[in-house]
């Protein structure tokens, strides 16, 4: 798959369908309750039906994916632990001994790990493997042109299959040691803001460990000239309708970046190409939204902000993608586990959708906005 194929897809990505947002508004607002008291979750709804191009949302068959992949950068001792972590999660993942594993039973949706790009096989972890693991990005680029290419279309692909399999909400999740110090590099150079502003300490680094990820990071991005904004943006200005440069985008993402976060920006795209409601997860899966929204402004209607993570660059990345989160419980574990954890609060506001009597059928005056 070259460069003008993902362009192709990329090009023929439509805005979600507002008409049909504004027919699901209009269904709340006659639901019998007061106007939008149910917050997010009415506004999750008419995003839901925005995305399926109907008022008739489906949301019964959902579905966690989390991208698995190593990231060469552990070697200059950014992480607390080993890549072989890595490889470990992702077969709990099958076994429901991972924690995103145990919420997906108790939230009804399947769960289906990629090995997009772990250094070791597994025998149970379905392959999508571009290569085993990415180059260590303080010496080299992370990964060439059409290895980031070929990980957005694993993104893309899957969201297709899930789509022919009757899934109606993908939740985006992921496993990879280092994963958290690529994120915080693609953020930064997305954003022009400095290392030291979107690099948190991960699954728990001293702060001897944190100055030195920042060091490395804010190094690497001098030396691919990544300090600035490629695509001429600030923190503060919304990202959506923006035109962005692909090119500069996949730079980022080649240059500093990690499979896992590009084969989550695929799902994004996917599920934006084939009209699928995806969910954000926490940091690094609101990071692949943000690489995805770059490529392609209209992904972002497909897209579902679950909860805001303790990494202190996921405020800044939601603001930018103009997105609300239902959750805001201090949770930084990845895996998913905040997408998963919003699964009953969408199913909650689909039935009261579906099934709450209007007040004409109950015989009451209905509420007026008021001004």
């Amino acid at each position: 798959m070259e460069e003008r194929d993902l362009q192709k897809i990329i090009e023929a990505i439509t805005p979600g369908d507002m008409e049909a947002a504004d027919v699901c508004r209009r269904r709340w607002d006659s639901i019998a309750k007061p106007l939008h008291s149910l917050g997010w979750l009415e506004d999750t709804v008419a995003r839901i039906a925005a995305a399926q191009h109907s008022p008739e949302i489906q949301t019964q068959k959902k579905i966690l994916v989390p991208m698995c992949a190593d990231n060469g950068i552990v070697a200059e001792g950014v992480t607390q632990t080993g890549q072989e972590v890595t490889a470990i999660v992702a077969e709990n993942f099958l076994d429901e001994q991972s924690c995103a594993a145990i919420m997906c039973r108790l939230a009804g949706a399947d769960i289906r790990p990629i090995d997009i790009g772990m250094v070791t096989d597994t025998p149970r972890v379905e392959k999508r493997k571009v290569a085993y693991g990415t180059r260590n990005f303080a010496k080299e680029p992370a990964m060439t042109r059409e290895e980031a290419v070929q990980a957005l279309m694993v993104g893309i692909t899957l969201a297709g299959e899930l789509k022919e399999q009757g899934y109606d909400l993908i939740a985006t999740g992921e496993m990879g040691i280092g994963n958290t110090t690529t994120s915080s590099a693609v953020a930064s150079a997305l954003l022009g803001v400095p290392a030291v502003e979107m690099t948190g300490r991960g699954a728990g680094l001293s702060t001897e460990g944190l100055n030195k990820k920042i060091r490395v990071i804010q190094e690497a991005l001098e030396r691919y000239g990544l300090t600035g904004c490629p695509n001429g943006s600030s923190a503060d200005s919304p990202t959506r309708g923006r035109t962005g440069s692909s090119a500069d985008t996949l730079s980022v993402l080649s240059c500093v970046g990690g499979f896992d976060v590009a084969g989550i920006a695929g799902l994004f795209l996917g599920g934006a190409y084939h009209h699928i409601p995806v969910l954000i997860d926490g940091f690094i899966s609101s990071v692949g939204a943000l690489l995805a929204v770059r490529l392609c402004p209209a992904a972002g209607d497909y897209m579902i902000a679950t909860h805001v993570s303790k990494e202190p660059a996921a405020r800044r990345i939601l603001k930018e993608l103009a997105l609300e989160p239902a959750l805001d419980a201090g949770m930084c574990l990845g895996e998913g586990s905040g997408a998963v954890a919003a699964f009953p609060l969408i199913d909650m506001g689909a039935e009261i959708y579906h099934r709450m009597s209007t007040f004409e059928q109950i015989q009451v005056e209905a509420y007026q906005e008021l001004i």
